[in-house]
């Protein structure tokens, strides 16, 4: 007995198959085919061919190892609040693309509300986070300041997104 295949009409429905890859592969990305084939319930063809349009469809964007932040040396943790000047979106534009090339700078959203960037920052002590942010943050184009909170202390930390509210069409 065959089973549907994956939708590839563009339109990026998920059916139950490609909601529990999807879960499975968030857990542990290292998974074989034949492993994630068999925690899913289906052969390992199908499994190969339901992951490779995941990819292609971009809900699968990579593969990446988990890295304790600490055990390389990266001790500082710190959120910072960008203040613009808000004066032309190309001055903006501008101020994204040097973000993307610090590498200190894990993480870059626009927020609501007071500032205009928030960063995630890592840094190896204090010192060193001092330095980057009087030496580079401050300097970027079109920054008129930025504010700092520390992290204290992680709670939670995890990559993994919320599947819970994804529904399944045309299960079989």
């Amino acid at each position: 007995m065959s089973r549907p295949e994956p939708a590839t009409d563009g339109e990026g429905e998920l059916d139950r198959y490609h909601i529990a890859i999807l879960g499975e592969l968030q857990r542990e990305a290292r998974l074989s085919n034949a492993e994630l084939a068999a925690r899913i319930g289906l052969s390992a063809a199908p499994t190969w061919r339901r992951v490779r349009w995941l990819e292609e469809q971009g809900f699968i964007t990579g593969y990446r190892a988990e890295i304790d932040r600490r055990r390389v040396g990266l001790g500082v943790l710190a959120f910072v609040r960008v203040d613009t000047e808000r004066s032309a979106g190309s001055a903006t534009r501008a101020l994204e693309e040097a973000i993307r090339a610090l590498p200190e700078v894990i993480a870059c959203h626009y927020i609501s509300g007071a500032g205009t960037f928030e960063l995630q920052v890592m840094a190896t002590d204090l010192d060193a986070f001092s330095r980057f942010s009087i030496d580079t943050l401050l300097n970027l184009p079109n920054v008129k300041d930025i504010h700092t909170s520390f992290s204290l202390g992680e709670v939670k930390s995890s990559a993994a997104l919320p599947l819970g509210h994804l529904h399944a069409t045309g299960s079989p």
